[in-house]
């Protein structure tokens, strides 16, 4: 009998996982973003619909076994000293509520208070303090609604309509404080222990922002740096302000649905710019480079953002709030400094000249090798760091940075690559398909008012601010506006993680969805056209490239379909060779790799040898950090 019950759940997983790789495919082949039909699909499937996959992989055990809802009878039984049940029972033993505080208090929470109130959002700290990364599903019950009757607390007629309470919020009646603490806890605990689906979800986005940070180019950005920066503020602080404002004007309060709302609008996929702008050839272009550090720094500056918003899942802390945010930005620049200067002349005298060039048989050199098990080591130690600054995002993120002015300039992409690129594509793919899909709640998302309300923020917040964040830009200005308003992982990610630590109602998490479709089905499309017509009008990059590059779509593109050359660092040919054989100098025979919309980690490779257009000295365009040469097409 255990044989056959784990054989079907095997069985409903890898149709889950077929499920979900199938709607990839059929993504490509219509031409639209697939996270659109990743969701749709893992909507449909998950625990809130179908149900294909069991509860015990796509929930986690403490909300499996800790039911926060109101039996119905939970005032009675406070009225009457009675037992509260397994679940409010275990939350009262807590202490994270002391029935003496509410003076008598009786009767539930109030429907006058519970939409506009901040109190019963900030989580308990559960066995030391809990990092954020909440699971799907956990702390998701509606934090501001109204629960039932009116309120006949001693508290509020003494004009203290609020108790400070251990737990870290402001509750009306002791009745709230054993719902909203139960919830919390179970959030916190779930950040904990995730479900399987949630586990691999978010460590498929650490891998992708790794890598992301691999491709910052250090030159360009001190010669497009200052108005790039200038246009990552905008692209950073308008969605926040807008997305803010726009969610209060929905009667939602300013902390932390707001807040949280806004902080999920700011973030720019980069992926889909690095793929437009290869195709049209015009990634070394001024304003190209523009954009792409303009992407990355928004990028760096969501980080900082989400590394705030939740320092804030508790009562105040000054070290949480503000050092530990000051902290992080001190080790960022010198983690930066380090990544200049350091680590390329550290790993090329010391750590990695003693290890033999090549072996015999092996796929991987040994010096290659080396490399890869010191970037997961660095990629774990940055983590460690800014996880207990906040978030381990941001460590994975500078972690990748430091790799990326090793020389040869494209190698150490090429390794980490080669060895996870099948990986992380299924990672992220269970991210958007399982992470984010379970989370979603079906009725709110497809209501008419999450709907319109949605749309709004989409329309104006997550997209109008990012078109309009490039004024100063002259004739570039709308194409590097919309080549800002792409959304993937992280911004998703931001929006569940809220969701899941109880910083963002189910309403404010749906017309957040909304919102960041708009951004993800339109900016692919209409930023196209509009770098077309650019290019055109301006005489710059290559013609016809398209009929040369595979047609790449906006899923996670690793998937290669052909063999990679290697340019081990450790080969007997000098660094100007390395950057003939990318112009096309060798005739490899390669084949073009799909630059992934949601991914910067997509490579972009010669086709049948012929990659574009060469300056004299054969190095010209060739970007420090970024895995691109210039593509103009012959």
């Amino acid at each position: 009998m255990g044989g056959a019950s784990s054989f079907i759940s095997m069985l409903a997983i890898a149709a889950f996982l077929g499920l979900a790789w199938s709607a990839s495919k059929v993504s490509k082949m219509v031409g639209i973003s697939s996270i659109v039909l990743e969701i749709t699909t893992g909507v449909v499937l998950g625990p809130r619909v179908l149900g294909l996959v069991d509860p015990a992989y796509t929930v986690c055990e403490t909300k499996r076994t800790m039911d926060c809802k109101d039996p119905g009878n939970l005032q009675e039984l406070i009225d009457s000293g009675a037992h509260l049940g397994p679940t409010f029972g275990k939350i009262a033993n807590k202490g994270y509520c002391n029935k003496a505080d509410y003076h008598g208090s009786s009767g539930s929470s109030s429907a006058s208070h519970g939409s506009s109130a901040d109190h019963g959002w900030l989580a308990p700290k559960v066995d030391g303090d809990v990092d954020s990364t909440a699971s799907h599903g956990s702390g998701s019950a509606d934090h501001g609604s109204a629960a039932s009757t009116s309120e006949g607390s001693a508290a509020d007629t003494q004009g203290a309509p609020h108790r400070r309470l251990a737990g870290g919020g402001n509750y009306h009646s002791y009745h709230e404080c054993l719902i909203k603490s139960c919830e919390a806890d179970v959030s916190a605990h779930c950040g904990e222990f995730p479900d399987f689906f949630t586990l691999i979800g978010h460590a498929g986005v650490g891998l992708m922002i790794f890598e992301s940070g691999m491709h910052f180019d250090f030159e360009k950005a001190k010669i497009v740096g200052p108005w790039a920066c200038v246009v990552a503020v905008l692209g950073t602080i308008l969605p926040l302000v807008f997305g803010t404002a726009i969610v209060m004007a929905f009667g939602k309060p300013l902390m932390p649905d707001g807040i949280s709302a806004g902080t999920a609008l700011a973030p720019t996929s980069v992926g889909i710019a690095l793929r437009l702008l290869g195709e049209a050839g015009v990634l070394q272009e001024n304003f190209g480079q523009a954009i792409i550090t303009a992407a990355f720094v928004d990028d760096i500056l969501s980080l900082v953002l989400f590394n705030v918003l939740f320092s804030l899942g508790g009562d105040f802390d000054m070290f949480k709030t503000v050092f530990a945010p000051i902290i992080g930005i001190v080790f960022m620049i010198i983690a930066c400094l380090a990544a200049m200067w350091f680590w390329p002349w550290a790993l090329e005298n010391y750590l990695l000249s003693k290890m033999p060039d090549k072996k015999e048989g092996a796929k991987l050199a040994p010096r290659d090798q080396a490399l890869f098990f010191f970037m997961f080591f660095l990629l774990f130690v940055y983590g460690t760091i800014t996880h207990f600054l906040g978030t381990h995002l941001w460590g994975c993120f500078i972690a990748g940075m430091s790799f990326a002015c090793l020389t040869p300039p494209h190698h150490a992409h090429h390794v980490w690559v080669k060895q996870t690129k099948r990986m992380t594509s299924w990672m992220i793919r269970i991210f958007f398909a399982g992470t984010v899909a379970f989370s979603i709640p079906v009725m709110e998302l497809l209501s008419i008012e999450a709907f319109w309300k949605g749309s709004i923020l989409g329309i104006v917040a997550c997209v109008g601010t990012k078109v309009f964040c490039a004024p100063f830009m002259g004739k570039a200005r709308f194409v590097i506006g919309w080549a800002m308003v792409g959304r993937a992982e992280f911004a998703y990610l931001i929006a569940q993680m809220a969701l899941a630590a109880g910083m963002m109602d189910q309403a404010t998490f749906s017309m957040v969805i909304w919102a960041l479709l708009y951004a993800t089905i339109f900016a692919p499309f209409v930023f196209r056209y509009l770098l077309n017509r650019y290019v055109a009008s301006e005489g710059i990059g290559g013609q016809g490239q398209d009929e040369h590059l595979t047609d790449v779509v906006a899923g996670f593109g690793h998937e290669e379909s052909g063999e990679m050359k290697e340019f081990s660092a450790s080969d007997d040919v000098d660094y100007k060779k390395n950057l003939q054989a990318l112009d096309g100098k060798t005739q490899n025979g390669f084949q073009a790799t799909e630059i992934g919309s949601r991914s910067p980690g997509g490579e972009l490779r010669a086709v049948n040898g012929q990659v574009g257009k060469q300056d004299a000295s054969g190095q010209g365009g060739f970007l420090c950090c970024l895995f691109f040469k210039k593509v103009v097409a012959h």
